[in-house]
């Protein structure tokens, strides 16, 4: 600790004096001006402030990412909706005892898809175990909420490791779910912010079954990949059957509205071990850009 006075800092910090106990004034009422404006959030929330809040919601998270030491991460993408398996047996039996034909059929629905989220789970937990497979620490980022994303980051938790949330404000979900490391956990009221996010420190991205969110957030990144904005990292796409169903990709290459090297920009898997397979392969390779059929061949 340097002890010599002409060296110590010049000029109070804005926490210090944001802090600082201050005697009453006449102008501490509701309409003054008189707070400082960075501890005026009247002042703050005003549209004009926009372009602030949007350096803020940047920097926060990256300088707290700095500060933890996160340099990468593998984005868990996925749905919000799907259940646990037992959550989702449950909801069978209860379905089931009430002999509504509909509610059985939807609860059925939903024990199919829980086998989604034990995947992630499953996922989170490899990622976390053996993340020294891929030569520096790497931590799963998720959007912070239900489904999917409290899988990924369940797995991780119960593997004994940190995972990152970046949660969005919206009016429906309460609370990010309890498995994030509370020093990694994030919210934002910007997408786009969020979304930019994701990818700064992703090395790779896996994207379950969704809904438009998830879309959203998959061919953003397939779009920046295709448009060499980013640079390429392996995404992975979890259940041939659901995204072949959803999305005919072969019709976009005959019509050609993309090219048939743009089906290189991601592969399919069925399972977590797969997955995190096909992850630890493009690493020691070092080739982001293996497909699936090249996976098999080497």
């Amino acid at each position: 600790m340097d002890t010599n006075k002409l060296k110590v800092r010049n000029f109070p910090s804005a926490h210090d004096e944001a802090v600082a106990p201050k005697p009453a004034t006449p102008y501490d009422g509701p309409g003054s001006s008189f707070r400082m404006a960075f501890t005026d959030n009247e002042f703050l929330l005003r549209d004009e402030l926009r372009p602030v809040r949007l350096q803020l919601e940047l920097m926060k998270p990256e300088l707290i990412q700095q500060d933890q030491g996160v340099a990468s991460t593998i984005v868990v993408f996925g749905s919000a909706r799907f259940k646990p398996r037992d959550v989702a047996e449950t909801m069978l039996a209860d379905a089931a005892a009430s002999g509504d034909e509909a509610a059985i059929a939807r609860a059925e629905r939903t024990l199919r898809m829980s086998h989604y989220y034990e995947q992630a789970r499953r996922f989170g937990e490899l990622v976390t175990r053996e993340s020294d497979a891929l030569g520096e620490p790497v931590i799963i980022s998720t959007g912070g909420g239900p489904g999917i994303m409290e899988a990924g980051n369940r797995g991780a938790y119960e593997a004994g490791g940190r995972s990152m949330g970046m949660n969005i404000y919206l009016p429906f979900e309460e609370a990010p779910n309890p498995y994030i490391t509370p020093e990694l956990c994030f919210q934002f009221h910007y997408f786009a912010i969020r979304k930019m996010h994701f990818l700064m420190r992703a090395v790779a991205l896996v994207s379950f079954p969704g809904g438009f969110g998830t879309l959203d957030e998959l061919f953003e990144a397939m779009t920046l990949t295709q448009t060499r904005k980013i640079r390429r990292r392996p995404i992975i796409l979890f259940g041939r059957e659901f995204w072949e169903r959803l999305i005919n990709f072969d019709v976009l290459v005959e019509d050609g509205v993309i090219s048939p090297e743009d089906l290189d920009l991601f592969q399919y898997v069925e399972t977590a071990e797969e997955a995190w397979e096909a992850i630890k392969l493009a690493y020691r390779i070092d080739d982001p850009k293996l497909t699936a059929r090249q996976l098999k061949t080497v």
